[in-house]
């Protein structure tokens, strides 16, 4: 079973994506995002690879989580939070 603190987990990662640059309508300029993404286009050079964590992390922000991304989100925000509780 799942506790409170799985959804509420799984309901602030679209929020903290916003919040350090990865929205529905791209990445934003001089975020957290926007540097991350430059250190990955650099490593890869030039582009940011399919699949890379900045292309997920951006797919996430753009469209919302999948059913996937919520279980596996979920299933690790609540293993998280009982380590610290």
């Amino acid at each position: 079973s799942s506790s409170p603190w799985t959804a509420v987990t799984v309901g602030a990662v679209p929020v903290v994506l916003g919040a350090v640059g990865f929205t529905g309508a791209g990445i934003t300029a001089s975020s957290l995002a926007a540097k991350m993404m430059s250190v990955s286009a650099i490593a890869n050079g030039g582009g940011v690879a399919a699949g890379s964590l900045v292309a997920t992390l951006q797919s996430v922000g753009a469209a919302g989580l999948s059913l996937s991304s919520k279980v596996i989100l979920g299933t690790t925000g609540s293993a998280l939070v009982s380590l610290v509780v």
